[in-house]
């Protein structure tokens, strides 16, 4: 299903991956009973109204981090749940939101003319606490939360044990960005990364915020490998610069974020947040 503002694939059974105008991703999981979105978008057109014509379950919304290309639309609903460090991050850089979806929309090569109504506007809201091994029963269906934070401070992911998926926001992937002011150190990632991944196990493959598609686990791996290198100095520390800020890549790529040395995982940061405090 789709319409001016999103467009629809379906991933699993009763999962199904919704995508923005800025190419960026939530998902609409359902059970026998209850429906549950892992993240709400940038924030253009109307998701609730959306999703009810996908489901007609009562839908529960809950936020990987509070980054705006994954918050923006909570204000078309009534409560979410969300890490309590991350709150103050709904409400943070909303002029972020229209030159990230005029990025997306002239990437995409479509040709739309946005109105100021079509944008959703930030308010006060409900929101829940959600800690690591918080539990959505949606009803022969259970979303198990997993604390890593990296990211953001309040970064969590949601594991499907059923379908043998992770919902992974912007946790760990081929541009995990460290180096902005409500990130963790390096040190600290590690640890979290860590913790992910002694459920390994229970999981095949990872769908993220942004790209629509697997991740294989392996990333994981990857990831604390990397950080490895960085804490004891042996990566490629590659200067670059990213959403206007200085910054080092742990390792090697090219324009599209892709590893030369053919691994996915890479990692962003800043020097002064390697070590934790």
């Amino acid at each position: 299903m789709n319409s001016k503002f999103f467009t629809t694939k379906e991933i699993a059974p009763h999962t199904t991956a919704i995508i923005g105008l800025g190419n960026e991703l939530c998902y609409l999981v359902e059970g026998n009973t209850k429906a549950l979105l892992i993240d709400s978008l940038i924030g253009v057109g109307n998701l609730r109204a959306f999703c009810r014509e996908l489901t007609d379950l009562p839908i529960t919304l809950v936020n990987t981090h509070g980054h705006v290309d994954h918050t923006g639309g909570n204000f078309d609903f009534d409560e979410c749940y969300i890490h309590p460090n991350d709150i103050a991050l709904m409400y943070e850089k909303e002029e972020l939101r229209l030159g990230y979806v005029k990025n997306g929309i002239k990437n995409s090569g479509k040709h739309l003319v946005l109105l100021e109504n079509d944008f959703t506007v930030a308010k006060a809201m409900k929101t829940l606490p959600v800690y690591d091994g918080f539990v959505f029963d949606l009803g022969e269906r259970v979303i198990e939360v997993i604390a890593v934070p990296g990211h953001t401070a309040g970064t969590i992911v949601l594991l499907d044990r059923s379908n043998g998926i992770v919902f992974s926001g912007d946790a760990c992937n081929a541009n995990t960005l460290l180096f902005l002011p409500h990130s963790t150190s390096i040190e600290a990632y590690r640890g979290s990364l860590v913790h992910f991944n002694r459920f390994q196990p229970c999981f095949a493959e990872m769908w993220g915020g942004h790209g629509l598609r697997a991740v294989p686990k392996v990333i994981i791996d990857e990831a604390v490998a990397l950080c490895d290198e960085i804490l004891a100095g042996t990566d490629d520390a590659v200067e670059s610069e990213h959403l206007g800020r200085p910054c080092f890549y742990g390792k090697k790529k090219d324009a599209n974020f892709k590893r030369l040395d053919g691994k996915i995982a890479n990692i962003a940061y800043s020097r002064d947040k390697i070590r934790q405090g």
